[in-house]
């Protein structure tokens, strides 16, 4: 069936409008081959928030792990990660457009078939659409620091949101984070550890070293060059009941 990217006006009443939004919607202007391939491959890759939660393996056509991406920017890490592991599903939730249409434009070049996109709001999508206890791990990389103080409300890793996440993670999955402000490491290592749903897969208090999984983007290769740091930070969701 062929689907269109959703809009404002096309998205079901908001679930969670009292919410203070971990970003700020920007439109910016698509260039010709993101339209493209938003033209070419959304009706196969593209997926709707609904307000049913269906099954994964429907959007899929078959059974497998699958990996939630959060916020994944121009799509660089998440399909590179679909590509090297063919036998896990991802799904990628980007609110900004031109992100997407990159994603799409990169799956179309590399044949990369393991992957559904939504352009919408993770908190929303998760609410409304993903079914509970059914995801592997969820990834979410590189989120906006909004590194002033007044600001810090804003970020996305909040305890209430990594209770949320604990309603989809299958006990034994993984939440891996990361980011390069030293100080919103610090707060994602706090929340984490204070959260009864995840174990840290480390000593407590302790960052893991970039796992294989995560691929290195040339934006961190940069700020290595530079001497950024860069923190990880993996988690097991454990049996506590949500």
């Amino acid at each position: 069936m062929s689907r269109e990217p959703v809009t404002e006006t096309d998205k079901p009443a908001n679930p969670v409008s009292h919410r203070i939004k971990s970003f700020v919607l920007r439109q910016g202007r698509l260039s010709k081959g993101q339209k493209r391939a938003l033209e070419t491959y959304w009706p196969q890759f593209g997926c709707e928030r609904g307000s049913e939660k269906g099954s994964l393996s429907e959007w899929f056509g078959r059974e497998a792990p699958t990996f939630l991406e959060i916020g994944f920017g121009m799509g660089h890490s998440l399909v590179t990660m679909a590509q090297d592991r063919p036998e896990h599903n991802f799904i990628g939730i980007e609110v900004h457009r031109p992100g997407v249409g990159a994603l799409l434009k990169d799956i179309g070049e590399r044949g990369v078939e393991n992957v559904r996109v939504f352009n919408d709001d993770a908190v929303e999508v998760l609410a409304s659409t993903i079914p509970e206890n059914s995801l592997a791990g969820v990834y979410v990389f590189f989120p906006d620091p909004w590194h002033k103080k007044r600001h810090h409300k804003r970020r996305l890793i909040q305890p209430g949101f990594l209770q949320q996440l604990a309603r989809f993670i299958q006990p034994g999955g993984t939440l891996h984070l990361a980011t390069d402000w030293e100080d919103y490491a610090e707060q994602m290592m706090s929340v984490a550890s204070d959260s009864p749903w995840f174990d840290n897969t480390q000593e407590a208090g302790q960052y893991t070293p970039r796992p294989d999984t995560r691929p290195l983007t040339k934006f961190e290769k940069r700020g290595h060059s530079l001497g950024h740091g860069v923190w990880d930070l993996v988690f097991q969701r454990n049996n506590t009941s949500v």
